[in-house]
């Protein structure tokens, strides 16, 4: 029988966490990713259907009882998953009283989740509730955008808005627009609570001085987002280093006519008609 670590599942967030390394965008051990998988996924691998450790959460997980997660670990770095998935990933089930999780593969050295699996936890939660077919979060630290977070005001509209001009992509791949968050500690239920309820509405939320939290319906989905928002803050950060002047520019009307094209909604009160 085939080994889980030979999984699509396993080889598809090996590959991703060394991408959002090469991209600059999780240094060190910064960042983490979630992958919900179904019990069918799972069932044909013989090595996840034994309990090998069970580990409290600071969140209460009931609505989520009996679902499977692919998670990184604590304090591991991403240059490294892909060498050593077993060691620096796991596989879990919430238990049905939705206060612990099983392990049932990896984190072979001793390891656990994320400090911040509680606030995937939420997002997960949140997000299924009104887009069931979401099943990965990521977080992780584009640089340009959190050096915009330095110079802009905090203002869900404004950034958007710089986002969705900076490239004809962004308001296809992103609608509804970013959410954003104040500064927070993370790791705490506070900034999950926070975030959680920004995934009402947005799928993807700024952690001002500190990175994104996006949400997607695949390893792909998600990354192509982050992907997608790090480009156009990219792209301001080098118009501002030419001067910041605007010659020309993506126009509300430009827009409002590409939504029109692309079958999507902008975010309401985000466009002038």
């Amino acid at each position: 029988m085939t080994k889980f670590i030979d999984s699509p599942y396993v080889k598809e967030l090996s590959k991703i966490t060394f991408r959002l390394y090469a991209h600059g965008w999780d240094e060190r051990n910064g960042g983490n990713v979630s992958y919900r998988l179904t019990h069918e996924e799972i069932a044909p691998y013989e090595d996840t259907q034994t309990v090998l450790k069970n580990f409290p959460i600071a969140f209460d997980g009931k609505d989520l009882a009996g679902m499977y997660f692919l998670v990184t670990g604590t304090g591991r770095y991403f240059k490294n998953v892909i060498d050593f998935p077993e060691r620096d990933a796991g596989l879990v089930r919430i238990t049905e009283d939705g206060k612990s999780v099983d392990l049932l593969w990896g984190f072979n050295d001793g390891g656990r989740p994320t400090s911040e699996f509680p606030t995937h936890l939420m997002g997960h939660k949140t997000r299924l509730k009104h887009h069931a077919n979401q099943r990965v979060i990521m977080h992780c630290h584009p640089t340009n955008l959190i050096a915009m977070t330095f110079t802009q005001k905090l203002d869900e509209r404004r950034i958007t808005r710089i986002l969705w001009k900076m490239q004809t992509e962004s308001l296809v791949v992103f609608p509804e627009g970013v959410g954003i968050i104040p500064w927070m500690v993370p790791g705490t239920t506070t900034i999950g609570e926070a975030t959680a309820a920004k995934l009402e509405s947005f799928s993807s939320v700024i952690w001002p001085q500190h990175g994104l939290f996006a949400s997607g319906s695949s390893i792909d989905e998600a990354f192509g987002l982050i992907e997608t928002i790090e480009k156009g803050a990219q792209i301001w950060s080098i118009v501002q280093q030419q001067g910041g002047k605007i010659e020309q520019t993506i126009t509300d009307k430009n827009l409002n006519d590409l939504a029109k094209a692309f079958h999507v909604v902008p975010r309401e009160g985000y466009l002038e008609v």
